[in-house]
C-alpha cells in the first residue's frame, strides 16, 4: 500500500485521481484493490512514473486496466508523460485490499 504521507501533493493529487480507475472485473478501484505500488512525478521532466501489479499475470483485463491509468493520468496531467511499470513481485494477494476495498466487496 502506498504512504501517502510520502507523497508531495501533487503525487497525492494523482493518487486521488488513480481511484476513478475500476477493475472492471472486481468493480473496485485499482488503488483499494491495492494493485497500485507507487509512483513518482518528477515535475521538471514532465513525467509520472506508476508501477502496479494485476490481480493474475495474466488477467484478461490487464490491457484495459494499464490504458485506463494513463488514459485517466493523461487527462489530469495533459502536459506530463505517463507511463505505467507492471511488475509481479511482490505478487498481488487478497490481504493487499484496503479496509474500505473489503467492506465495498463484502
Amino acid at each position: 500500500m502506498i504512504n501517502q504521507s510520502e507523497l508531495s501533493a501533487l503525487e497525492r493529487s494523482a493518487l486521488v485521481h488513480l481511484y476513478e480507475v475500476i477493475d472492471p472485473e472486481i468493480g473496485l478501484n485499482i488503488v483499494d484493490l491495492g494493485l497500485v505500488y507507487g509512483f513518482s512525478i518528477q515535475e521538471e521532466k514532465k513525467s509520472i512514473q506508476v508501477t502496479m501489479t494485476l490481480t493474475t499475470q495474466f488477467c484478461p483485463m490487464g490491457v484495459s486496466i494499464v490504458g485506463s491509468v494513463e488514459e485517466t493520468l493523461r487527462e489530469y496531467f495533459p502536459d506530463h508523460d505517463v507511463a505505467v511499470e507492471l511488475v509481479y513481485e511482490p505478487r498481488w494477494e487478497a490481504n493487499m485490499i484496503s479496509p474500505k476495498g473489503k467492506a465495498f466487496l463484502g
